[in-house]
């Protein structure tokens, strides 16, 4: 009997209240409510307390006196372990609140999955219905796409037009978000899990691109709706956003129209705006629904005179669906459905503007995991470096994208020109004698002594080079690339008084690098830090003053696995004291993979290359089918976008342009040469010269064609030894006939061609360089190159006679003659390439 009441007496020590100790080994009591008061202080302060704290706490509380400290030390462990053991409860709560709503996704999912099987059971019936018969009409009922009617804003002139369009937005943005509108598959390299941001998917076949995501956020309905309406906030492509009218509509609803400005992400396209509908409303079900479209005949937008640099864009219906959640927390459905109008940018950057992945990683799965970010830091998950609140930090990047985005896209509205441009630089200068850094009201922080902003800018397109470990190198590897003196001019224009041009105050660079984390985004896509740059002043007065310099710089995009992400390097120079409110001047990197249509490439196009491109590339809705087959192939490409910002006085405008062009020039030899490392395959990624207009390769060009043409192009070409190469070159780009290079190869392809060329080819720089030599002459005229072309080889040079060739928009050209020329070496006396001349061409 005995063994039994100390057995029950032990199992109420294991399971019981910690108001309990032992006096011997067999017997307990209850502590006072004052000794549990007093042993909660002492935990709340130190859970683990030293064996002289315990006695010191038994000599200063008379209440514990008649415990041993042996019984306080046993109190302490129960403590500690009844605290850890409702932690971990609390966490497998969560995990298991978490769970039950991802298997209601899951199973939510799988119920339209099944949907959409019954409904290609249902379409392959009909097909083979159809094929057994005459196929005389046509059914769309079961068509999985939803065709969407424009809407203008002369049909929403009143209350009761606006909810018309409101609710039929409402119906199809429904059948988008858990209906079977569109046929969604899942985003390459994401998994659904617990542990995933959720579930993604992007459209299989549907007008324009459309992306999706659900997932479970610990936020309350209203609040994701107020964070997901302000677009600005979290979509770092959105320039701004402004409201124009609101009504409201049933269920506490309102209908908003939108006007929504969003930046190019590249200096070789325009930018997009949008005239939306939004509608916000609740369903019967308790769900909060935010859905938007756009609304057609919407005007040129507020600002008339800057609408020239956007390009119209359309909405398709879209949203967010948003559901409490039982327990606290929301689950989310998010669509994005646009349509980018691809045809207004370059052949070769279609791919960008089509490519559902890429709206996916810029616009629906960085809205989830911003939501998830802010989530987190309001539950202190979150913690920052360097003492800053997450808001702030938050701040800080938003402003170096921001501001680097003005860089690229230099809108005039904004105070940006181009300086004088001729449409033959690589480099794009742009000034902005407007702008001002100040973030104060504090005059002397101030940066109105400037005479401006100058921005340098360039596009490289990037073959078999991984964006994201480029990305990595040029952080991680600063003094390859970057200039130490450029960095301290621009360092200097932030402290009044002390501003100087480069070279004045020579600096040596140690080549210490400190990079110091603030703080990172919740996948760790996106690093926020300060780096510190090591130097030291060359004058012997100021020999052993420190001229460290410090950068505020953002990565994202470092993850190889990441489908359709883009990688930036965005950094400023900052003052050493780091004020939340100190002015940025943003430079940096931005390299944006392009899409492919299909994985296969054929031998022919394997060949690695790093192209730069021009500003002023010359866009049309169609472009030959050779050239857009050739594109498709290139399954590795990427666009690299580089900008620097530079301050300048009045007086050095000139001075500054002429350095700010030479370093970006120098940043993007440095590039190649560490696109050529990191090539996975080892092989130089240059084809041939960087033929775009003003490159030194193309200066060199240039000379080759003039040395050994003799034939047409006149004395102002041929004296190149008494002009200048920058002449040399602008004369060959000015020049009124034709001149085209292509490669001297099995199957050659145009690798330059003057302003003319372009022209009568009906294509830009970069589509150019997938055109082959035979889609531009008729049956005759191939025969006729073919009859010359030994003659060609033996002498040099041979003349065409009058003939017809054809652009790559279908139109026929005439000619009255072409002369064709082998260009050489000068220094290998070998055949460089194959130079065409056309001479008074015309259209047909």
């Amino acid at each position: 009997m005995a063994m039994v009441m100390q057995q029950q007496q032990q199992r109420e020590s294991s399971s019981g209240s910690i108001n309990k100790h032992q006096l011997d080994s067999g017997k307990y009591v209850r502590y006072t409510a004052e000794q549990v008061e007093a042993l909660e202080r002492v935990y709340a302060e130190c859970p683990k307390p030293s064996s002289l704290r315990r006695q010191q706490l038994i000599r200063e509380c008379p209440i514990l006196a008649n415990i041993e400290p042996k019984q306080i030390k046993v109190w302490f462990q129960n403590r500690r372990c009844r605290e850890k053991q409702r932690k971990e409860a609390s966490r497998l709560q969560t995990v298991n609140r978490k769970l039950t709503a991802m298997n209601k996704l899951l199973m939510e999912e799988n119920d339209r999955l099944q949907k959409q099987v019954s409904q290609l059971v249902c379409e392959n019936g009909y097909m083979r219905q159809q094929l057994h018969t005459a196929p005389a009409t046509t059914d769309a009922s079961c068509d999985s796409v939803v065709t969407t009617p424009q809407h203008s804003v002369r049909d929403a002139n009143n209350p009761a037009g606006l909810l018309s369009i409101a609710e039929e937005t409402l119906a199809e943005f429904l059948s988008k978000a858990t209906g079977t509108a569109v046929d969604w598959v899942q985003m390459p390299g994401m998994k659904p899990g617990p542990d995933s941001v959720g579930i993604f998917a992007i459209s299989q076949s549907c007008s324009g691109v459309a992306a999706r995501a659900c997932g479970l956020v610990s936020l309350e309905p209203t609040k994701i709706a107020e964070i997901l309406k302000d677009r600005p906030s979290w979509f770092r492509d959105c320039r701004s956003l402004e409201v124009f009218t609101m009504f409201p509509a049933g269920n506490a609803g309102t209908i908003e129209l939108l006007y929504t400005q969003a930046y190019a992400p590249t200096t070789l396209a325009p930018a997009r705006d949008f005239w939306t509908l939004r509608y916000t409303t609740t369903l019967d079900n308790g769900s909060l629904v935010v859905c938007e479209r756009s609304l057609s005949g919407s005007g040129a937008g507020p600002n008339p005179a800057a609408a020239a640099q956007f390009v119209r864009g359309e909405m398709l219906p879209c949203g967010y669906l948003i559901r409490p959640c039982e327990g606290g927390g929301s689950i989310i459905h998010i669509v994005d459905h646009l349509n980018l109008e691809a045809w207004s940018v370059p052949e070769v950057l279609r791919p960008l503007y089509e490519s559902s992945k890429v709206v996916a990683q810029r616009m629906t799965i960085a809205a989830l995991r911003y939501i998830r970010q802010i989530a987190q830091e309001t539950s202190g998950e979150v913690v920052y470096g360097l003492g800053r609140q997450p808001a702030v930090l938050r701040t800080f990047s938003q402003r170096l994208s921001r501001g680097f985005n003005d860089a690229i896209n230099g809108f005039n509205d904004d105070g940006w020109s181009l300086m004088n441009c001729d449409g033959a630089e690589d480099v794009i200068i742009a000034v902005n004698s407007t702008k001002n850094l100040s973030t104060t009201s504090n005059a002397a922080n101030s940066l109105a002594f400037l005479g401006g902003i100058l921005c340098a800018k360039a596009s490289m397109l990037l073959q078999n080079v991984p964006p994201a470990v480029l990305v990595r190198f040029l952080r991680e590897h600063r003094s390859e690339w970057a200039d130490f003196n450029v960095d301290a001019y621009s360092a200097a224009s932030l402290k009044a008084g002390s501003y100087a041009y480069p070279g004045m105050r020579p600096t040596r660079f140690t080549g210490s690098q400190i990079i110091m984390p603030l703080g990172h985004t919740i996948e760790h896509e996106e690093l926020l830090e300060v780096i510190r740059l090591e130097g030291h002043s060359l004058a012997q007065e100021d020999a052993f003053v420190s001229r460290d310099i410090h950068l505020l710089q953002i990565c994202s995009g470092v993850d190889e696995n990441a489908v359709g992400a883009c990688s930036e390097l965005v950094f400023a120079p900052i003052d050493e004291m780091f004020p939340d409110d100190g002015p940025l001047l943003p430079s940096g990197f931005r390299i944006i993979p392009l899409d492919s249509k299909t994985p296969d490439m054929p031998d022919a196009l394997t060949t690695h290359r790093t192209l730069d491109l021009t500003s002023s590339l010359e866009v049309g809705p169609a472009t030959n089918h050779a050239a857009g087959e050739s594109s498709s192939c290139q399954n590795t490409r990427s666009v690299l976008t580089i900008a620097f910002q530079f301050p300048f006085e009045s007086n050095l405008q000139d001075n500054v342009a002429t350095m700010a062009r030479q370093y970006v020039r120098s940043v993007i030899s440095s590039v190649q040469r560490v696109a050529m490392a990191i090539s996975p395959s080892g092989v130089s990624p240059t084809l041939g010269p960087k033929l775009s207009p003003g490159s030194p390769e193309a200066l060199t060009l240039a000379h080759w064609i003039c040395q050994s043409h003799s034939y047409h192009l006149g004395a102002e070409l041929l004296r190149s030894d008494s002009v200048g190469g920058d002449t040399i070159l602008k004369n060959l780009w000015q020049h009124s006939d034709a001149i085209l290079c292509c490669s001297l190869k099995s199957m050659p392809v145009f690798i330059f061609a003057n302003q003319a060329g372009l022209d009568m080819l009906e294509t830009t720089l970069v589509a150019l360089q997938d055109i082959t030599l035979d889609k531009i002459f008729d049956e005759s005229g191939r025969k006729t190159l073919c009859a010359d072309f030994a003659k060609l080889m033996q002498q040099g040079f041979t003349y065409l006679p009058a003939g017809i060739c054809m652009s790559t928009m279908g139109r026929h050209v005439s000619y009255e003659q072409a002369v064709a020329w082998k260009v050489l070496a000068a220094e290998e006396n070998t055949v460089h390439c194959l130079a065409f001349s056309f001479i008074n061409w015309s259209f047909v």
